[in-house]
């Protein structure tokens, strides 16, 4: 212990001597370290932030969309919240309100069931006017889709059995068309009706390609018979009451809208099923290999920032020959200056490891601050960088290390 002790002391002040040839020996680990460091943390940002955002949409959420099922759960779900058209992917949607009652009646497990029917309009208030989403809704949607009322009420089932024009607005909207005013109370013209806002909706922000804040809800029979004219939805949303039977669940979806629809073979099936979960599932597959990516990515600096710590260290070994052939003369072993150079190499990488690890928490918080984005440090990632900055410093230690250890010590003595 005493003997490495001295090693190291030898190494430190080998450091000191060239300071600046060591620091920028480190500096290539120092940047490894830290872009490592950094993506990982990017990497596991972005996947908490997807994963967040597509679990607040509803927990145990089934979400029933027109068109057959040939896109993945991922790209579907992400495509239901895409724009204000029709949802799953079909210009002519086949679902029905006839189909709610079918589902409510014959399939068990069910917390409850939300359908609607979504279309891109334009919204007026005086000289103010805006495109977006209305969705024409039940009062069953807030806890369905885990989307709540902030300020004045939702659709009640008397606004839905009245077919009455009421409104409940996105915050988005509320900002665009009112501005500062409170809208509770007041007219908003959507498309050629006049419909009086009863409600603002709480802060939800972006979800896959869309804001939610940027949508307006109606009754669903006002849509359907007083807006649209129609008995078609563009999606269904189902709740399941217990997480692990959402897949029982989405079959027995599946087979009485199949019966429903007097489907006999699911070639011709004309809905698709999405499970929440399958998607979440799928997503951080999707981000876990993004950020393997990223981190590989970042490796090669530290690949590149070890050969600079060999480039150093064989410098070295050139400018300290004489020393290394006194050392030998006076009885070193060629053990001994192996472990020296091994230590001196080691010592660098793990210096700029531990920099770079620090400059990656301030490169964290700046991404934090100023982007807007959540970067998330893992400990993994700190041990995996600091693992590769000593292995790079031993690995490419080796060979100066090697290279002074079979110095003959008399051509060490004469060399000049």
């Amino acid at each position: 212990m005493l003997y490495f002790l001295e090693i190291l002391h030898s190494a430190l002040d080998e450091i000191r001597s060239n300071k600046m040839r060591s620091g920028l020996t480190m500096l290539g680990v120092i940047i490894g370290v830290a872009s490592v460091v950094l993506m990982v943390a990017i990497g596991r940002g972005a996947q908490k932030t997807v994963t967040d955002r597509i679990q607040s949409m509803g927990t145990n959420l089934l979400i029933i969309q027109p068109g057959r099922p040939v896109q993945t759960d991922v790209r579907a779900f992400f495509r239901r919240f895409g724009g204000g058209g029709g949802g799953g992917g079909s210009s002519t949607s086949t679902l029905t309100s006839d189909d709610v009652l079918a589902l409510n009646k014959q399939v068990s497990g069910l917390r409850a069931l939300s359908p609607e029917h979504r279309r891109s309009m334009q919204l007026i208030v005086g000289n103010q006017n805006m495109q977006t989403s209305v969705v024409g809704v039940t009062p069953s949607y807030p806890p369905v889709n885990n989307f709540d009322v902030q300020f004045g009420s939702f659709i009640t089932e008397k606004h839905l059995k009245g077919m009455e024009k009421i409104v409940v607005l996105g915050q988005e909207v509320v900002r665009a068309l009112f501005g500062t005013q409170n809208p509770i109370g007041k007219d908003v013209r959507i498309e050629n009706g006049i419909f009086t806002v009863v409600g603002i909706m709480e802060e939800k922000g972006q979800q896959g390609f869309s804001n939610l804040d940027d949508i307006a809800f109606i009754p669903l029979t006002t849509m359907l018979q007083r807006v649209q004219g129609t008995d078609r939805l563009t999606a269904i949303n189902v709740s399941v009451e217990r997480p692990e039977h959402t897949e029982q669940v989405k079959v027995l979806i599946t087979a009485v809208l199949l019966n429903e629809h007097r489907i006999r073979d699911t070639i011709d099936q004309d809905f698709n099923v999405l499970n929440q979960a399958e998607a979440v599932e799928t997503l951080n597959e999707v981000t876990k290999t993004f950020t393997l990516l990223l981190g590989g990515i970042a490796a090669i600096s530290l690949i590149v920032g070890g050969i600079g710590v060999m480039n150093i260290m064989l410098v070295s070994v050139t400018e300290r020959t004489r020393e290394i052939g006194i050392r030998k003369a006076i009885g070193a072993r060629k053990r001994d200056i192996l472990q020296q150079f091994l230590v001196e190499s080691t010592v660098l990488s793990v210096l700029g490891g531990m920099i770079g690890i620090l400059l990656s928490f301030g490169g964290v918080l700046l991404i934090n601050y100023f982007a807007g984005f959540q970067a998330i440090i893992a400990i993994g990632s700190i041990l995996l960088a600091l693992t590769f900055s000593v292995g790079v410093g031993i690995l490419f230690g080796i060979l100066p290390a090697y290279k002074a250890a079979k110095l003959n010590p008399i051509d060490a003595l004469r060399y000049e």
